[in-house]
C-alpha cells in the first residue's frame, strides 16, 4: 500500500487525500509466490491466504498435501516467477540462490541478503520493472546499499523480522536443542 511514501508524506504533513492518492496493489486475489516453503514460508502462506491471496511456491521438494494447505507447487523458479504478483523470499542463502531477482512484481526478502542482487534490484525499482520491494535483510548488514534509501517504493527495515521476545527466545532454544542433539546423535533437529 505504498507505506514508505505514506509515512514520509505524513511526517512532512504535505499530503492531500484524493480518490487516486498513493494507489497501491490489491492483495486479495493476487498470487503470492513463495521461494522456500519451510517453517517461515508456511507461516507467511497461512497469513497471506487469510488475506485472500492465492499461494504458489517453489521448494527443493514438493510438500505433503497437509503442509501445502492448497498452495500450488512449481518445480522451477521460472514457473514460479511467471505467476507471482508478489514474491516472498524465504529460502536459505546458497550458491544456487545467490543474486536471484524477479521482474514485474513486489518483492519481499526476509531470508538472507545474499539472495538478492542489490544493484539489479535497485535498477529494476528505478526503471519500474519491479513495482516495490520490502526488505528486512541485506548484504553486508548493517551497511545496506545506499541506493535503497533514494527509492520511495523500497520499504526497508533493519532486520526486525524476528524482533519479539518470544521469537528470539525460541531461536535461542532451538540453537541449544540443536547443539544438544548434535552431541548426542551427530545430527541436528532443524
Amino acid at each position: 500500500r505504498r507505506a514508505a511514501e505514506g509515512i514520509e508524506a505524513a511526517k512532512e504533513s504535505n499530503w492531500k487525500w484524493s480518490a487516486d492518492y498513493l494507489i497501491g496493489k490489491q492483495l486479495t486475489g493476487s498470487r503470492l509466490g513463495i521461494l522456500g516453503m519451510g517453517r517461515i514460508g508456511q507461516k507467511i502462506a497461512k497469513i497471506a491466504k487469510s488475506l485472500g491471496m492465492i499461494i504458489h511456491y517453489h521448494n527443493r521438494s514438493k510438500l505433503s498435501d497437509e503442509k501445502e494447505q492448497g498452495a500450488i507447487y512449481h518445480d522451477s523458479l521460472k514457473s514460479l516467477f511467471s505467476v507471482s504478483d508478489v514474491l516472498s523470499i524465504c529460502c536459505p542463502a546458497t550458491k544456487e540462490t545467490e543474486n536471484l531477482i524477479k521482474k514485474g512484481a513486489v518483492i519481499t526478502n526476509v531470508a538472507r541478503g545474499d539472495i538478492v542482487d542489490d544493484e539489479a534490484l535497485i535498477d529494476a525499482l528505478n526503471r519500474r520493472k519491479i513495482y516495490a520491494a520490502g526488505l528486512d535483510v541485506y548484504k553486508g548488514e548493517p551497511n545496506l546499499n545506499p541506493g535503497y534509501l533514494k527509492i520511495k517504493t523500497a520499504f526497508i527495515l533493519p532486520h526486525l523480522g524476528s524482533a519479539t521476545k518470544d521469537t528470539r527466545t525460541a531461536m535461542a532454544n532451538l540453537a541449544i536443542d540443536n547443539i544438544d542433539e548434535f552431541f548426542n546423535t551427530g545430527n541436528c533437529k532443524n
